[in-house]
């Protein structure tokens, strides 16, 4: 997840010309020879004008991974790929998609995980994740916390409230030097 949120961020910011995806999901990832992340399909990728932070369109990407100002005003931003980016982090983690049988209603991948955390998240993790128990469960749990709620704040509803590619990658790499530490002892 690294990979991809590296390559949304230079699709984001690497040029004077933003690149919004605009269909950010699993299948739109492909892992090389060595799992290395790529970003694929950009089949409906909107290049953005310098200075332009959004714009509209009537092109609809896949549904469960849409922001909520694409899905129903057509804008497109590079919050939004940020936004399917979370609903994609949710998913690899719990193995549930966002279009899931069991959400239904206001029940949705978001506001299952929400309702998770701090304390619930072994009832929505992925249990292939955690194979192992004792102490170090506590600190798969809290990691897993962590990333969770780095998730929410891809999704958050405003697309102003969403954080940056930039300040994911830091996360995401301060959480994987705790795994990798917590690891090692």
């Amino acid at each position: 997840m690294i990979d991809v949120a590296s390559a949304l961020e230079y699709l984001h910011h690497g040029s004077s010309m933003p690149v919004v995806h605009c269909d950010l999901k699993p299948s739109n990832v492909l892992l090389d020879e060595n799992m290395v992340a790529h970003v694929s399909d950009f089949g409906i990728a909107k290049l953005m004008d310098e200075g332009q932070s959004k714009t509209h369109t009537q092109t609809l990407a896949t549904v469960g991974y849409l922001a909520p100002e694409y899905g129903s005003k057509g804008i497109v931003s590079v919050k939004g790929d940020v936004y399917s980016y979370g609903i994609m982090l949710m998913e690899i983690f719990t193995r549930r998609k966002p279009i899931d049988d069991m959400f239904v209603a206001e029940l949705s991948l978001k506001t299952w995980i929400s309702r998770s955390l701090p304390n619930s998240i072994m009832e929505v993790m992925d249990s292939n994740l955690v194979q192992i128990t004792g102490d170090q469960i506590d600190n798969i749990l809290t990691h897993m916390s962590s990333i969770f709620s780095l998730a929410m704040s891809c999704c958050e509803d405003s697309p102003e409230a969403r954080i940056n590619m930039a300040d994911v990658i830091a996360t995401l790499i301060k959480i994987k030097t705790l795994v990798a530490g917590a690891n090692t002892v």
